[in-house]
């Protein structure tokens, strides 16, 4: 029998987070990890997915210089085995690095796969030879257990990956060249993420969502924009559609969408891209063996957020094993991991507000907001005053020239004007950038007034979201 401080089960961002942060408060740390840590998000998600995001601006970029600017510019080509050799650098260069920072840190990181046999015991079966196989068997962990077991993409029925021809996001990146056709199946970011980035690369793409808009979480205003763009990039839309059928063929899939309205639709594609969220992974855990058990949607629900701790004390989830109102971001659960690492180590951390963090799409446009939309703020009672703003009312924002918008949520104060900011929606290039002053209005209860007063570098795009401010503050420029 091994003994131990923690026992993390999962080495993706929330799992070698809390990994890091505990053997930092001097505690001592066994990583368990059957693949390679960094998980989904650094091998098959955040990662590479925005490596190839970037290359996809390049290519939108040639384009731009050649029908805008007059740069007589034209892409020969896409070299795929040189960008995906990029991609596979930036990968491997980050994984090396996160295998550092924990052999630095002193975490012990075994190859294996873990499950439970107890409320504070763990039995490990490794997978390689060595320190992995000595380390096997069962350990005990005298402070407590951290589920990060993270999540796979989910499934339909009748549309099962392959790999090649039907592909979820996990592999699509992964896939035989460059199609030249796709149909993305599911609206929310990661399908309009993939669905972008296939149009930049050349692909006939079409973009199918059950619900009545794109990115059906966020803010209207934001779906329309988003919308808008999409559709002037070329990417045809279906909102309120579903798939009927897929049939794999040699060179391709034929599939029956059903639209909002009239008579089902036929389409013969290349590939098919299933983007229908993702499903928690607990398969192996023996939860039952602690006195654990899913949720009826598969997730780990904590007992105490504050704490992130199940019923079963000593216990903690992070990362995409946690039901709503964690988010399955990556940025999320590496606050996560922090929160229970201090919380195992004795401190009180202050739990994670879940409303302030952030939340990205990096298509073309890019989408960003914190906070709650107007409906949301509607729903929950507030009397609410909002202002939009085009990119395009500031000079930045026309040198760019791909439209997008800052919208603000804000309570209506007593008087009549703005209080407390409630939330901020942006659409345009580089607003993944911008959003992180956002997260600080809303996170610490500001009002425009107090916003205004800060002056935005001119001409940025930025200029924009200090102009809403300002006008909500009653003290705006260039009101339109």
């Amino acid at each position: 029998m091994h003994e131990t401080d923690i026992i993390v089960i999962g080495g993706g961002t929330g799992g070698y987070s809390t990994a890091l942060r505990a053997a930092a408060l001097g505690l001592d740390v066994v990583l368990a990890e059957r693949d390679l840590v960094g998980g989904t998000c650094l091998h098959r998600g955040c990662i590479p997915s925005k490596a190839m995001l970037h290359a996809a601006e390049l290519v939108d970029g040639i384009a731009e210089a050649r029908e805008r600017w007059g740069v007589k510019a034209t892409l020969e080509a896409v070299d795929w085995s040189a960008l995906t050799a990029t991609r596979d650098d930036i990968v491997a260069r980050n994984h090396r690095g996160v295998e550092g920072h924990l052999s630095h840190a002193g975490v012990r990181v075994v190859r294996g796969s873990a499950a439970l046999t107890g409320a504070r015991t763990v039995r490990v079966e490794p997978t390689g030879a060595g320190p992995d196989a000595e380390a096997g068997g069962e350990w005990t962990a005298r402070r407590g257990i951290v589920l990060a077991t993270g999540s796979r993409p989910r499934t339909l029925p009748g549309s099962a990956p392959d790999g090649r021809r039907v592909v979820t996001s996990d592999d699509a990146l992964y896939a035989p060249g460059l199609p030249a056709s796709v149909l993305v199946l599911g609206g929310g970011a990661i399908g309009v993420e993939y669905a972008s980035l296939h149009r930049s690369m050349g692909a006939d793409v079409t973009l199918v969502e059950a619900a009545d808009r794109l990115l059906p979480l966020e803010d209207a205003d934001v779906s329309r924009h988003l919308t808008r763009g999409l559709k002037k990039r070329g990417i045809e839309v279906l909102t309120g559609a579903r798939l009927e059928h897929a049939e794999t063929l040699p060179d391709g899939v034929r599939v029956t969408v059903r639209p909002a309205r009239g008579e089902p639709r036929a389409l013969d594609v290349e590939r098919l891209l299933v983007a229908v969220g993702r499903a928690p992974v607990t398969d192996g855990l023996n939860l039952g063996a602690a006195g654990l058990a899913t949720d009826d949607r598969g997730f780990v629900a904590p007992a105490d957020w504050a704490r992130l701790e199940t019923a079963v004390p000593g216990i903690h989830v992070v990362g995409d094993l946690l039901p709503p109102p964690s988010l399955g971001l990556a940025h999320a659960s590496f606050a996560e991991g922090l929160l229970v690492a201090e919380t195992l180590a004795g401190l009180s951390p202050r739990p994670l507000d879940y409303a302030t963090v952030p939340r990205v799409t990096y298509s073309s446009p890019q989408t960003a907001a914190v906070g709650l939309s107007e409906a949301q703020a509607r729903e929950r009672g507030h009397d609410v005053v909002t202002n939009t703003m085009p990119l395009t009312a500031v000079a930045k924002g026309m040198v760019h020239g791909q439209g997008g918008m800052v919208k603000v949520v804000a309570e209506r104060a007593a008087g009549g004007g703005a209080g407390q900011v409630l939330g901020v929606h942006l659409v345009g290039p580089h607003v993944s950038e911008m959003v992180a002053e956002s997260q600080l209005i809303v996170g610490w209860d500001a009002d425009p007034a107090d916003v205004a007063q800060h002056i935005h570098p001119h001409p940025t795009l930025s200029e924009a979201v200090g102009e809403v401010f300002l006008t909500l503050a009653g003290r705006g420029l260039h009101q339109i």
